[in-house]
């Protein structure tokens, strides 16, 4: 029934945009009456117009977040010019990259009212998505591309900043409901206003139950978010306290194979379902863990696969900000404390022929194990036989990880700001500190399985027998190829103290040159727990023989990076439509906390210079944003964890340091074509290329001499209609969504390449009074499109195919149904 409602809604979607014009009575009001006076505090010493600013910066309301209808934060954050992000992953700890910068989030500070929640941007298997999830109470969302990002944030060469609802003297609230036909279940709910004389409180979250985008046979996401403030206004600023807390399930989405290796040409989509199938299944619902610890005991724990990225996390917050006399002083700090307990099933390999695998072992050198002439396949922990030629002919690897983290951050900002008039022009000179006390701790276990090719695939037993088909040994042990094939376990803490400072100089109104440093000093201190090969001593089974296991031994490890950044731009604006900028920055990234608490990392501090040149156009509700930007890293970390098939460890670094270098253009712009039409779109093009890379592992670094950076497509984009009309007193908005996301390779070597591909979405509106109506759908023609790649094996020399065979698919159709009413 709801697949049916949510259809038939797509289909109004359709007609109403061939149509509109003849029912539309007369356009909606406008949501501003210009579009360079969205007020951003972003990157800034004070509040200014967007138009006003000497660097790339967006502005997301909540308006926009529903007529973008994202599937989840880094979708929202992907329509955004310069940002090239990946969804696939499920709701959270998905990829965000900014101008070509090669890393998955890391060069990205989430942020919640300028000041982060935990201070790295990326913490052990989360990022910011994890901790600060978008909701009713999130009033909108600045995102600062480069610019000053380096001095207004660690680790940054982009910040997006969640600034959140607050009250004032008039009550209001809304609550929606959220029905999806992918099993989605969600409330979301704010109320703000008046607590006292010059007292306000907001308050608001949500509740979500989500059987998720790919059938894993259990719930993809189920818990939700609480945020609350109150803020009390004097006479020359005010005082807001504020509390966050996290109580969140969100199963993870790995690459599945799409094409048998053996023949690329041949789909797997018959066994493992392109948009709906995955690894994930309840065949992992209750595994047990093996390992050995530092006392030479065999421990054991289980893993509940369907426990996903369990996320619990508290944060308390204060914010005050007073005028004296002319002297802006901000100071802001919180502290949060946090669990993630992390279960995910990961691909390793890629498929292979079944009779292939087993002949491995039977014509191992030295002899097959257990004295076997033959081996066969049962499902695991029975004596069912199980035969690959029925079905696929293959069989592959998977590598359950079980991760347990324990995670705390204190921070804290103080500011002053004053603007002097002086004999040429007028100096806003902002100084300030930052200091935070952060650390984490990690209990990782990764253990091999192996699987069917399929959806929801059952583990498989390799059977070893003899001449009169008597068992003598197996392989694997209830599926488990591999016990503990990675064990490792450390703790971490860390202190850190920032000085900056910015400069904004107005020689003649619309022109201005500034100018910002900041210095940082980190002091790490952790420990490692050394490992070493060993066997469980179970014979009749090879699934202990190579296991990593606790020596008893630690390693105590200390490190004092320090790092400074600087920005310089300039500013001029013809008149209040038209103005260019151009700045050039400085962003060195130490290495993180996690080192110390790391076995043999590569210890680097990323260099990267910045230079962008813009040029702005604004009239009405129309404008254009253009910008050139060059990137030079120099040196670039692009080191890697590769997995060794021949142990199932998962955790042997390989050293890759080099240079990058990205340059490109960005277009952002919004063209009201009519009062009731306007068209939305970003548009970057780029060219991301490695540069004098360097390896001591035997990896031929010339072979990456001037190859596009993994994973970047050279030009990606959107293009968004809206149509927003009044009949009656019936507010309506139509629109759509085209995605287009080019070509890339996931390997050094640019061997195997992820194809381009575009996506459609289409959505409508319905205001009437204090009620509102939505439907919006996803990818409507059902586009196939791979994301990352098989990353544990294809990093360095790709797929062994000139297309992907394996990857992470986008999400299928899909529809939503959004029921809200505001007071």
């Amino acid at each position: 029934m709801l697949k049916t409602v949510l259809a038939t809604g797509a289909a109004f979607v359709a007609i109403a945009t061939a149509f509109t014009p003849a029912y539309a009575e007369e356009a909606a009001p406008p949501a501003s009456d210009s579009a360079g006076d969205d007020i951003i505090v972003t990157g800034s010493t004070r509040a200014e117009r967007r138009f006003d600013v000497s660097y790339a910066v967006n502005t997301i309301s909540q308006e926009d977040f529903e007529k973008i209808a994202p599937v989840n934060f880094a979708d929202l954050i992907g329509q955004l010019p310069g940002f090239q992000t990946e969804i696939t992953g499920g709701e959270v700890q998905n990829i965000y990259r900014i101008r070509g910068l090669p890393n998955d989030g890391g060069f990205v500070s989430f942020q919640q009212d300028g000041l982060p929640l935990f201070h790295e941007n990326d913490g052990v298997f989360f990022r910011g998505d994890a901790i600060l999830k978008q909701d009713l109470m999130t009033d909108h969302v600045e995102v600062v591309r480069g610019g000053p990002a380096p001095v207004y944030a660690s680790y940054s060469g982009a910040i997006i900043n969640a600034i959140t609802v607050t009250g004032d003297e008039t009550p209001r609230g809304k609550a929606q409901v959220t029905l999806g036909d992918t099993g989605l279940y969600r409330l979301d709910a704010f109320q703000a206003g008046k607590l006292a004389k010059d007292t306000y409180y907001a308050v608001g979250g949500f509740l979500r139950y989500h059987d998720g985008y790919r059938d894993n046979g259990f719930p993809n996401d189920k818990g939700g978010q609480i945020r609350a403030n109150i803020k009390h206004v004097t006479d020359n600023g005010f005082l807001k306290l504020t509390f966050n807390y996290v109580n969140d399930h969100n199963a993870f989405y790995l690459p599945i194979p799409t094409a048998d290796p053996r023949n690329p040409a041949v789909s797997l989509d018959q066994y493992i379902d392109y948009f709906n199938g995955t690894m994930n299944s309840p065949a992992f619902r209750n595994v047990n863990l093996k390992y050995r610890d530092g006392n030479g005991v065999i421990q054991s724990r289980n893993g509940d696969l369907s426990d996903g990225r369990h996320m619990q996390m508290v944060n308390f917050g204060a914010h005050y900000e007073g005028d004296f006399d002319g002297w802006l002083v901000t100071a802001a700090a919180g502290y949060t404390q946090g669990k993630n307990d992390f279960s995910a099933f990961y691909s390793t390999t890629n498929p292979v022929d079944g009779n292939a695998f087993a002949n491995g072992y039977l014509n191992r050198a030295g002899g097959a194990p257990f004295g076997a002439t033959r081996f066969g396949y049962v499902l695991a922990g029975t004596s069912t036989v199980y035969d690959p030629y029925a079905a696929s002919g293959l069989v592959m690897q998977g590598q359950y990880r079980d991760i347990h983290s324990k995670f705390y951050s204190g921070q804290a900002n103080l500011s002053v700001a004053r603007k002097f008039d002086t004999g040429i022009g007028s100096h806003d000179i902002k100084l300030g500190i930052y200091g935070s006390l952060y650390g984490e701790d990690s209990r990782t276990l990764y253990q091999n399985y192996l699987i069917e090719v399929a959806g929801q695939p059952r583990t498989l037993d390799l059977v070893g027998y003899n001449a009169a088909g008597t068992v003598v040994g197996r392989v694997t042990d209830n599926g488990v190829l591999n016990y503990a094939a990675t064990l490792n376990q450390g703790d971490s803490d860390a202190k850190m103290f920032a000085l900056y400072a910015n400069d904004t100089w107005e020689i003649v109104p619309g022109l201005r040159i500034d100018g910002g440093i900041r210095h940082e000093r980190y002091s790490y201190k952790g420990w490692a727990a050394l490992t070493a090969q060993a066997s469980l001593g179970d014979a009749s089974t090879l699934a202990d023989d190579t296991t990593r296991a606790f020596t008893g031994v630690i390693l105590n490890q200390k490190l004092k990076p320090n790092v400074t950044n600087w920005t310089v731009g300039a500013n001029y604006d013809f008149s209040n439509h038209v103005g260019v900028y151009g700045r050039a920055s400085h962003l060195e990234t130490p290495p993180n906390v996690q080192t110390v608490m790391s076995i043999n990392p590569t210890i680097i501090t990323t260099v990267a210079d910045q230079f962008e040149a813009g040029l702005k156009l604004s009239m009405g509700r129309s404008y254009l944003y253009v910008t050139g930007f060059y990137t030079n890293f120099d040196p670039l970390n692009a080191s890697f964890l590769a997995f060794d098939p021949s142990t199932g460890r998962n955790d042997v670094n390989v050293p890759f340091i080099g240079e990058a270098q990205v340059k490109g253009v960005e277009f952002d712009g919004a063209w009201s074509v009519t009062p009731w039409f306007t068209l939305n779109g970003a548009l970057t093009i780029s060219d991301p290329k490695y540069k004098n890379f360097q390896s001591s592992t035997g990896a031929d670094p010339e072979q990456a001499e001037g190859n596009q950076i993994v994973r970047q497509p050279k030009v990606y984009g959107n293009i968004r209609p809206s149509f927003d009309f009044t009949t009656g007193d019936t507010n309506v908005s139509i629109y759509g969504r085209y995605t287009y996301m080019g070509k890339r390779f996931v390997d050094l070597y640019n061997n195997t390449a992820l194809p381009a591909y575009g996506t459609v979405g289409a959505g409508v509106t319905v205001k009437h009074g204090t009620w509102q109506l939505q439907v919006v759908g996803d990818n409507l023609f059902n586009a196939h499109g791979l994301t990352e790649g098989n990353t544990r094996t294809d990093s360095l020399a790709g797929q062994g195919s000139a297309e992907a065979i394996y990857g992470r698919p986008i999400f299928g159709r899909n529809f939503r149904l959004v029921i809200g009413k505001s007071w």
